[in-house]
């Protein structure tokens, strides 16, 4: 089914800022305290956390709870949220899903589902009115970039735009029952997620303070650091970085490799931008790619099939000369098609 652009969208010109609703909803106060709570609570614990290192209350089984909580934990969002359940990168075996999709769900980033209709989403319209989190939202100068990078960072979880799960994820939504369940038990996830450290921490060390302090290392502290970095996939990504391959028109996804490892691979974004259903993102021989790596292990082991790791080049190119972008950089903007087209019409019906 063709889809059918709106207006607004098919007038924009790469620069200017999106139009405004006529007339914009207004969040609810309950959802926005919520949001604050998840977003602000581990970031306080940062600060505490740094205050209690320099008096000595960081040990070891903190770094290393924190260590295991964050991969685990990461690599749910990467490998289960973001290449299985979004993109169908690969099929995975029912237990396998599962796993993934709990892991994900104790990073604290919204359930499931939801997660899954928000990317999607921002796959049919990159840096486009209908964007959830652009970068471009308010135009390509720099007072409006730098409005832009905040909102795409962090504003956008205040937004009172919601985006519809029916339209976006309905596979998930009303055929697959086990994610149903994970998403809607989010809240539970999330407790376990603190608890968990916390349970460590105390069967460790044997004492309280040692499961306050794996509470707030390995649970608070890694939750805001695993949360700022999957923002500045939707950030920095589109906003700094080289762009070696050819994207849709507008989209401005850029490779980003100080955060690679810290992200497992997602900020190879422009890569995954040009080809959303391979199952790599670093395209290149030097792109580490720890998600790739997990996936290849479970190919190995049988869990998982059907890996797309190399799709048909549906753009129709291989490579671009590799080019940078910056704050005050020109955009650039490539002919729209292919799978990107694909990906525009199945979810923006």
């Amino acid at each position: 089914m063709p889809c059918t652009r709106k207006p607004a969208e098919a007038g924009y010109d790469g620069n200017t800022p999106f139009p405004r609703p006529s007339a914009p909803a207004r969040a609810g106060i309950v959802s926005v305290a919520l949001t604050a709570a998840i977003v602000i609570a581990p970031f306080i614990a940062l600060g505490a956390g740094i205050w209690l290192a320099w008096g000595g209350g960081i040990t070891l089984t903190d770094l290393l709870l924190a260590t295991v909580f964050y991969v685990v934990t990461g690599l749910g969002v990467t490998v289960g949220f973001h290449r299985l359940l979004t993109h169908r990168s690969f099929t995975a075996r029912p237990w396998l899903r599962v796993v993934l999709a709990v892991a994900g769900s104790m990073s604290f980033q919204g359930n499931l589902i939801d997660w899954v209709a928000v990317h999607r989403r921002h796959h049919a319209f990159t840096d486009r009115p209908g964007d959830p989190h652009s970068p471009y939202r308010y135009g390509t100068g720099l007072r409006g970039q730098l409005r832009g990078l905040a909102y795409a960072h962090l504003g956008w979880l205040f937004s009172s735009a919601p985006t519809s799960a029916a339209r976006y994820a309905p596979d998930l939504l009303h055929n697959d029952p086990a994610m149903l369940r994970i998403s809607r038990a989010f809240p539970a996830w999330c407790a376990a997620s603190l608890l968990l450290p916390f349970a460590a921490g105390w069967a460790i060390s044997g004492s309280l303070y040692g499961a306050l302090t794996a509470f707030i290392w390995a649970g608070l502290v890694r939750i805001a650091l695993l949360q700022h970095v999957t923002w500045s996939v939707n950030s920095l990504c589109h906003m700094i970085g080289e762009r070696p391959h050819k994207t849709r028109r507008h989209d401005r996804s850029t490779d980003l490799w100080p955060l690679a490892l810290l992200s497992f691979g997602e900020s190879w974004h422009n890569g995954h931008h040009s080809q959303p259903n391979c199952a790599r993102h670093g395209r290149g021989p030097r792109q580490i790619d720890p998600s790739a790596a997990l996936i290849g292990l479970f190919e190995r082991l049988t869990w998982a099939t059907n890996v797309h790791w190399q799709p048909a080049d549906v753009l129709g190119h291989h490579r671009a000369v590799a080019g940078k972008r910056t704050l005050r950089g020109p955009p650039d903007s490539r002919p729209a098609g292919g799978q990107g087209a694909a990906v525009r019409r199945r979810y923006s019906r």
